[in-house]
């Protein structure tokens, strides 16, 4: 039985080096920004918010879910991370899971690093922000105001993610954009359906037993010890649980495949933990599982790192 999750983002060799090498320079300045403003605008207890939401969400992207024709997806988690830390604090927690996936576990190439990030640390942070508030000034009680908006702005950053890898795919001369958009699109509105269920899910739990940090204008309120704690045991569960996670092609995979474009993708140059596999561990479910919690410790002490590091100089003055 095949217990690690399937690879979810675009490998080298699916876009040319010239879009490859313009979306790291896009992406670089943006995330450079996003340093500087969470440093400005969070303080130091704000920091392990971020660090806990990097955890389940890297924890969540391993538990891959079964959508229709044998296909996968899995938790994207940027309408999350926006709703609950802000726009800039989500381009970090995004960026250091997508960077940990690609540098340790090789889920994802280090060409194409710069355009994952941009695929799902900004595009997905900012069409999540854009339509969560724009559609949180509707009238009415809890659910128009916060899980109405949270399921839509949770599906539209995977569809949005989706159509940006569509162009990018197309861009590189890799597959026709009238063959690519209407495929990712297809695919990835059913998957977008999965992820605006488990955010609804996560802002309705946080409703009920912390509604302070749902509150307009309290992105990057302050975790406290309870939330810190339950955070890291949610994604260690969530660890524990990824080898039930489904091996079927993820939607990106399945595209590739269904339009012939899967052979261009590039063996990485080295392998760390490739496929979720801790190395030196004969039962495949426990490798999946060692592997998860190295993750989990290693995106939660990138955030913190940075948070520290940022925020350092001026601690240090107080």
């Amino acid at each position: 039985m095949h217990y690690s999750p399937a690879p979810m983002h675009i490998p080298d060799g699916f876009l040319s080096v010239l879009v490859s090498v313009i979306l790291w320079v896009i992406s670089a300045p943006v995330v450079a920004y996003a340093l500087k403003r969470v440093g400005q605008d969070m303080g130091e207890r704000q920091v392990p918010m971020m660090g806990v939401l990097a955890a389940a969400i890297f924890a969540g992207q391993m538990l891959n879910f079964t959508v229709a024709g044998g296909t996968s997806g899995h938790l994207m988690g940027a309408a999350l991370a926006t709703i609950l830390s802000g726009p800039w604090a989500a381009v970090l927690v995004m960026t250091s899971v997508v960077s940990i996936q690609a540098l340790i576990f090789q889920d994802g190439g280090l060409l194409v690093l710069g355009a994952n990030i941009f695929n799902m640390g900004i595009v997905g942070v900012a069409v999540s922000y854009a339509v969560f508030h724009l559609l949180r000034r509707l009238p009415g009680g809890r659910t128009m105001k916060l899980l109405i908006p949270g399921f839509i702005s949770a599906w539209a950053s995977i569809v949005a993610s989706a159509l940006a890898v569509s162009l990018q795919l197309a861009i590189s001369g890799t597959t026709p954009a009238s063959l690519a958009i209407p495929a990712m699109a297809g695919v990835h509105a059913l998957i977008g359906i999965g992820e605006g269920l488990i955010t609804v899910g996560a802002l309705a739990f946080l409703a009920a037993t912390r509604p302070d940090l749902l509150q307009p204008g309290r992105e990057g309120a302050p975790a406290g010890r309870a939330v810190w704690f339950f955070g890291l045991l949610l994604a260690a569960g969530l660890a524990v649980l990824s080898p039930l996670a489904s091996s079927n092609p993820d939607g990106l995979e399945a595209v590739a495949e269904r339009l012939g474009f899967i052979e261009t993708a590039r063996e990485p140059l080295y392998r760390l933990i490739p496929d979720y596999l801790f190395p030196g561990i004969s039962n495949e479910a426990l490798a999946t599982i060692a592997a998860g919690i190295v993750g989990i410790l290693l995106v939660c002490g990138v955030i913190l790192a940075a948070g520290h590091i940022r925020r350092g100089p001026e601690a240090s003055n107080r």
